[in-house]
């Protein structure tokens, strides 16, 4: 019950929302009743969302988009509906452009479905997640890192998390995602890597010079430690245990 407004306060508190990850123009792919576009102006990156649910297409092929034409695409529980999430996952970096981000959420195993599949909860889920489990008690379980990987180098894995913060496992067996506040899930953030990067094998660094201000700055800092190790060859660091003195 409203996911994606429950993440809110917790990626309003991570600058990397706020400067990379929305950004542009996204689409909120399974979106509805709770879509990421009723929160747009706290986001002052994000020109623009499109909320994708059923009426729009099957989101394991996302058909009607074409190749690299999105900014970004957030996802807040519906990868567990899809019935190949493997495909899915494909496809959504597909149609992203290099440099953008795929943002997901999706439910926990052991906090969601905790032992029992198919699910209590949500009788619609076709597959259980874990971030890095070898062995399941789910028959339909889907290891997340190893889905991930799946991507090849294209896909920069740049977090994963098991977001379990307003979790309360003192409680019995309960679905802790109808009360206001408990997420039950798994996070995680892909970039589409550019095609430089892929020949570089991952090293992106800008060729362009910062300006005349950043630059003086930055040959500060490179100077001070320049400075500080000449003035002091005689004493290797973390060298000296002498009495303190004020």
């Amino acid at each position: 019950m409203k996911e994606c407004s429950k993440s809110l306060s917790r990626r309003l508190h991570d600058s990397n929302f706020l400067n990379k990850y929305f950004c542009g123009h996204g689409v909120d792919i399974g979106g509805l009743p709770d879509p990421l576009i009723l929160y747009k102006e706290f986001f002052p990156k994000l020109e623009s969302v499109r909320t994708w649910d059923l009426e729009d297409g099957d989101a394991q092929f996302m058909e009607s988009l074409d190749d690299n034409s999105i900014d970004f695409i957030h996802s807040s529980h519906c990868l567990e509906h899809v019935n190949d999430p493997y495909e899915g996952l494909k496809n959504w970096l597909r149609v992203i452009k290099p440099g953008g981000h795929i943002i997901v959420t999706l439910p926990d195993e052991d906090l969601y479905e905790q032992g029992v599949f198919p699910s209590t909860f949500n009788k619609d889920h076709k597959n259980t997640f874990s971030i890095n489990k070898t062995n399941s008690w789910s028959p339909k379980s889907v290891n997340v890192l190893n889905l991930i990987s799946s991507l090849g180098d294209m896909a920069d894995l740049k977090k994963i998390e098991l977001i379990d913060y307003t979790y309360r496992y003192s409680l019995p067996r309960y679905d802790h995602t109808l009360t206001p506040v408990g997420e039950s899930a798994i996070e995680f953030i892909i970039r589409k890597r550019f095609p430089e990067e892929l020949e570089t094998k991952g090293l992106l660094r800008s060729k362009e010079q910062p300006d005349h201000e950043i630059k003086v700055h930055l040959n500060q800092y490179t100077d001070d430690m320049k400075n500080m190790k000449e003035s002091n060859q005689s004493g290797p660091p973390f060298t000296n245990s002498k009495d303190i003195n004020n």
